[in-house]
Order: C-alpha cells, then sequence, then structure tokens
C-alpha cells in the first residue's frame, strides 16, 4: 500500500468518525456510503479516470468504517438506569479509575453490578473517609443524569466518551472490599500515591502539587487559583504530561539496562513507557506522547527510518480507532494532537526567524517551539475557552528553561523518599528553589492587569477558516524545504 492510499484509507475513516459525531442517521448511514463505494469502483474499471474513482471509491468505504466505529461505541442500553433518575436508590459496583481528588471533593468513577451490571456511575463524594482504585462500595443516594453548565463546554459528551451517563453527588457511602480489579493498575497507583507522599513530606503547598503536576501528572490538588494563574500565563501545559516526560522515562530505564543485550534494554524501556502511562492516569495527551516515544524507541532498535509526521498520523488513528469519540469530544487530545503537528512544521520555520535570539540554554529552541505551538493551538483555545493569553511567550522562555532540572531533582526527590525520608530532603529543598521561582514567575505576570482577556463566542466557522489558512502555510512551508533541497 502507498502512501496515497494510506493516506486516502486514515482520511476517510476520520472523515467518518468526524460527519458521526454531529449527525446521527443510524447505521443505514453507513450503508450508503458503502453503496456509493461499490459505484464508483464499478465505474474505476469501464472509465478512463481509473485511478480517481478508484481512490474515491476506498474513501467512502473508509468513511463507511469510520462511521460504524462510532456507531458500535455508541451502541449500548443506556436506558438500564434511565427510569431511576431523579430517584434514590443504592447501587453497587467497583472503582474502576483512579480517583480524582479536588479541593472540595473527590470524584469515583464506579461500575455497577446491583442492580444492574456494566453502567459506569461517576460519585462526587467527601474527601473522607477514602476510598481506592479497585474498591467495591455500596453509593446510595439521588441518581442524575450530567448537565451541561454552559455553551463553551459540552460535558454530557464529555463523560459520554468514557461510557459515563449517570451520577450521584455526595452519596452515602459504604465500603464493600477491596481489590476488585487489575492488580497491576492498583499497585502503580500505589506507587504513584507514595511518591506524591514523599514529595508533599518535604515541599510545602502548592509547591508539592505543582511537582506532581509535572512529574507525574497529579494536577488533581493543585489549587484552583493557581490553575487560573497558568491558564491565563498559557503555561498550563506544563502541568500537562507530555513527550518529554515519556521519552525521560524511556532513556532512563535503558541506560539502567544498558549493560544487558540492546534488545533486552528496549523491552524494558517499551515496559517502563506502558507502565508510567497506566500509572499516570492514561490520559489522551500522556497516551499520544508515549505511543509516539514507543515507535521512536523501536525505530531506533530496528534501525528503520522513523517519519515523525506518519508516527503522529497513526498514533492519531489508533486512538481514535479505539475510542472515536476522543476526536471531537476530547480537547486534551486536540490539543495534543495539534502542538505535536506545530513542532513538526512552524516551529524549524520560526527557529529559522529568530536568529537574533541566543542558542544559549536553548533559548532559541525554546522560543521556536513555544511560538509555534501558541500560535497554532490558539484559534482552537480561543474556540474551546475563548481565553487570550498576552504573556504566554516570555513565561514560557523564563519557566521552560528549567523545568526539565526541576523534574530531574523531583524524580530524585520522590525516588530518595522511598528508601530514606532524610536522604530526600537536601533534594526537597533544592527542588523547591527552581519551583519557588517557576510559581513566583506565573502569579507576577499573572496579576498584570493585561495578562489576558476573555473573547466570548469565538464562532466555529472561524476557527475551521484559520485552520485552513494554516494548513496552506504549511503547504508553502514544506514546499519551500523541498525546494531548497534540490
Amino acid at each position: 500500500m502507498n502512501q496515497r492510499t494510506a493516506a486516502v484509507l486514515l482520511g476517510g475513516f476520520v472523515a467518518g468518525v468526524l460527519l458521526r459525531s454531529f449527525v446521527d442517521f443510524g447505521w443505514q448511514f453507513a450503508g450508503f456510503f458503502v453503496l456509493i463505494g461499490i459505484v464508483l469502483i464499478i465505474l474505476s474499471f469501464i472509465t478512463e479516470s481509473r485511478k480517481l474513482f478508484l481512490l474515491t471509491g476506498v474513501f467512502f468505504f473508509a468513511l463507511a468504517v469510520g462511521v460504524l466505529r462510532y456507531e458500535f461505541k455508541d451502541y449500548k442500553n443506556k436506558n438500564l438506569l434511565e427510569q431511576k433518575v431523579e430517584q434514590r436508590i443504592a447501587i453497587e459496583g467497583i472503582i474502576v479509575d483512579e480517583p480524582d481528588s479536588r479541593e472540595n471533593y473527590t470524584k469515583y468513577v464506579i461500575e455497577s453490578d446491583s442492580p444492574v451490571g456494566g453502567e459506569k456511575i461517576l460519585v462526587y463524594s467527601y474527601h473522607y473517609p477514602e476510598f481506592h482504585y479497585g474498591d467495591k462500595i455500596r453509593a446510595a443516594g439521588l441518581l442524575k443524569k450530567p448537565q451541561n453548565i454552559n455553551d463553551s463546554f459540552n460535558w454530557i459528551s464529555y463523560l459520554a466518551k468514557d461510557d459515563i451517563y449517570y451520577g450521584m453527588i455526595y452519596p452515602k457511602i459504604e465500603f464493600l472490599s477491596s481489590r476488585n480489579a487489575s492488580l497491576i493498575k492498583e499497585k502503580l497507583f500505589t506507587l504513584k500515591e507514595k511518591f506524591i507522599g514523599n514529595i508533599n513530606k518535604v515541599i510545602p503547598e502548592p509547591h508539592s502539587s505543582f511537582m506532581g503536576g509535572i512529574t507525574v501528572g497529579a494536577r488533581q490538588s493543585i489549587p484552583k487559583d493557581l490553575v487560573e494563574d497558568f491558564r491565563k500565563t498559557g503555561i498550563v501545559h506544563v502541568i500537562v504530561l507530555s513527550g518529554y516526560n515519556i521519552t525521560l522515562v524511556a532513556d532512563t530505564t535503558m541506560k539502567i539496562f544498558s549493560f544487558l543485550p540492546r534488545v533486552v534494554g528496549t523491552s524494558f524501556g517499551v515496559l517502563g513507557i506502558v507502565l508510567f502511562t497506566i500509572m499516570t492516569g492514561a490520559g489522551a495527551a500522556t497516551v499520544r506522547a508515549s505511543i509516539m516515544a514507543l515507535l521512536i524507541v523501536l525505530a531506533k532498535t530496528t534501525g528503520r527510518i522513523y517519519s515523525i509526521i506518519w508516527a503522529l498520523i497513526v498514533t492519531g488513528f489508533l486512538m481514535i480507532l479505539h475510542n472515536p469519540k476522543i476526536l471531537v469530544f476530547d480537547t486534551g487530545f486536540q490539543l495534543s494532537f495539534l502542538a505535536t503537528l506545530s513542532l513538526i512544521y512552524l516551529a524549524p520555520h520560526f527557529e529559522q526567524k529568530l536568529k537574533f535570539i541566543t542558542k544559549k540554554w536553548k533559548l532559541r529552541e525554546i522560543a521556536s517551539a513555544t511560538l509555534a505551538t501558541q500560535v497554532f493551538v490558539l484559534p482552537l483555545l480561543l474556540y474551546k475557552t475563548g481565553l487570550l493569553s498576552l504573556v504566554s511567550l516570555p513565561v514560557n522562555l523564563l519557566i521552560l528553561i528549567f523545568v526539565p532540572v526541576t523534574m530531574f531533582f523531583g524524580f530524585i526527590t520522590g525516588g530518595l523518599g522511598m528508601i530514606s525520608h532524610l536522604l530526600s530532603i537536601p533534594f526537597g529543598w533544592i527542588s523547591y528553589v527552581f519551583l519557588q521561582y517557576e510559581l513566583w514567575i506565573v502569579e507576577w505576570f499573572a496579576k498584570l492587569s493585561f495578562s489576558s482577556f476573555t473573547i466570548s463566542n469565538f464562532p466555529l466557522g472561524l476557527t475551521l477558516g484559520v485552520y485552513t489558512i494554516y494548513g496552506w502555510w504549511i503547504y508553502k512551508i514544506k514546499k519551500e524545504n523541498q525546494k531548497n533541497k534540490k
């Protein structure tokens, strides 16, 4: 299969998922596209434009597959608890995801086995008593359906992508038993809790929460006002795990086992990526970074050329194939994909234009990467949140240069804490110095009256129009690069 055919297949599949995300005509919709595909393929044998008709027919077949994949994901009996909505009931189930602890509450996702099995319910509870992944509990309270708070965020669809259609707010919860889910995930979540606990022992708040965010993606306990400051200054991506974190884990693991045969060391690196991804919650951005990191590791081992753009495309396809609803209803996936695309095409272009910035301490690299990602994700951010940060570039320049060393000392602090609290204290103090500087920069810029402002109701049409222009811009850059190589 050549690249053009592969692009048609992938494009058709994604187009089908995208179309079905907005329009629901039932299973017959896919059958209609299959019929069109058959007609076009037949025409390809009796017309001169054989390749055009054949590729178009293949596109419609892929379109039908995309629609069917979404239908299969959406096909479930959502009426199992429908008749119980707005009634007080008791549900027994297992906590199937890592508890999400916020400032004033903790969220649990439980999968019920009584009175019906297989339904996921989002439960809001008090911090105490604490429950953990794998615990079986009994929650008695008012069953409700999620509601959209405002027009800017579709909370109902966001939960539906994870098959969550019901919820309970502060029910009475009774512990029944433990260790009812994956033992591996349970151990990894326990390890993560101990790691964060070790950091909390030697680094005060909110610095410890910030450190937990940049090392293992534990951003739940970060104060709301601080998270808002991160958004205002355009630096919130720092507390979302990226390819840097994942690659660091892989490289470190392979170096530790470098004395073993290369294949064995690589196998441990791959295992480290997978386990780290599971431990950190396997969010969309983390999964994307993990798959790409796996492709990089495998390419280095096999000696095959690693095409980063195809790696990104294949990664996106695999994630959408696994869960088609993330294409439209998971902003983290969208931002992560766009940011990576900007680093591939725009960052090198900006780096050539920013020659007046020194290469020392990777300032030019950071500036070009920051400018590229900010420019590329801005339309989507404005459409989703309406928030425009005017201080993003200087804040990123002042902070990102210190993030790798901060993470390094953070991992040492949390890791040594497993052995000895006293050993971790000196590294915790060093970590605190860097964290204090980074938080001071964020808070100082966030206080500026012009740091950010909100654009309400940024239109979808304008968003799509801007990305059309971006597509043309990337095409021009690509053509120019090909011309220069000749």
